[in-house]
């Protein structure tokens, strides 16, 4: 479990890292760059037609830090999402693999349970942490000492519903950078703003230049850290509901690969 995670840990740093320096990198090269040409073209058309109505570009909406900082977290987050999405699906294959072998019509009695458990601790250290193998120990060491079916099939059901509680908490990092993308938009707003009033009174002299584009922060960077947290929170939810089936799939699988099968003489 520690390697487990230090492993888990080292990702998280790689997946930071490598989101700030492919992010910062496009920003740098082309997204500030293109930004500042699409601005002086669209200054130099409203000098030459009055009339001229410059369109949204949407490199010029996402050019700022806010929305920088914003569209690294999220894609530190979504490579945390596809780190657990993964550690599902291949949990989620095992659920297919017989790792009680009966033939049919036999059954498992209460001195039997040790010798399917062997089986299952034969298993590699990685695959043995899997929900799966650990829900069938824990039922085998239950039906083993109690002798009881009915214990067994709470044994699997407790089993489960610690793994959805460990599920949900090593999610909490992920919720906090949906938390977090909107209010680092919010602190774009709050900065824009801010500048549109320091700017206030060349508006009154008649350059309202500073404060339109002081404005445009304000509201572009609340527009994409909310459109960003949008894309997160979906995300999220369909991990989630991934990680909830494969509780209850394996709850499904204990049942008839091993509960069903039980005698107590």
């Amino acid at each position: 479990m520690k390697i487990k995670l230090s492993n888990e840990f080292v990702y998280q740093l790689f997946a930071l890292l490598i989101s700030v320096i492919v992010v910062h990198a496009m920003y740098v090269t082309v997204i500030r760059p293109e930004a500042r040409l699409i601005e002086q073209e669209q200054r130099e058309q409203i000098a030459a037609n009055p009339d001229y109505e410059p369109e949204r570009s949407l490199l010029v909406i996402i050019r700022d830090f806010e929305q920088e900082t914003c569209f690294i977290l999220m894609f530190w987050a979504l490579a945390l999402l596809v780190m657990k999405a993964a550690a599902v699906s291949r949990q989620r294959e095992q659920l297919g693999q017989a790792l009680i072998h009966l033939s049919e019509g036999e059954t498992i009695l209460p001195d039997d349970a040790r010798h399917h458990a062997r089986v299952i601790e034969a298993l590699p250290e990685p695959e043995r942490d899997f929900l799966y193998p650990r829900a069938l120990l824990t039922a085998l060491r239950r039906f083993r000492s109690t002798r009881n079916i009915q214990n067994v099939a709470d044994a699997v059901l407790q089993t489960c519903d610690a793994e959805i509680e460990r599920l949900e908490s090593e999610l909490s990092m992920v919720r906090y950078i949906a938390w977090a993308i909107p209010s680092i938009g919010f602190i774009g707003t709050v900065r824009g703003i801010g500048d549109a009033l320091g700017l206030a009174h060349k508006a009154v002299e008649g350059d309202i230049s500073g404060v339109t584009a002081s404005l445009g922060l304000a509201f572009n960077s609340t527009l994409i850290a909310l459109v960003l947290s949008i894309i997160l929170m979906f995300a999220l939810y369909q991990l989630q509901l991934l990680q909830e089936r494969l509780v209850l799939d394996t709850q499904t699988a204990c049942d008839r690969g091993l509960i069903q099968n039980l005698q107590t003489n």
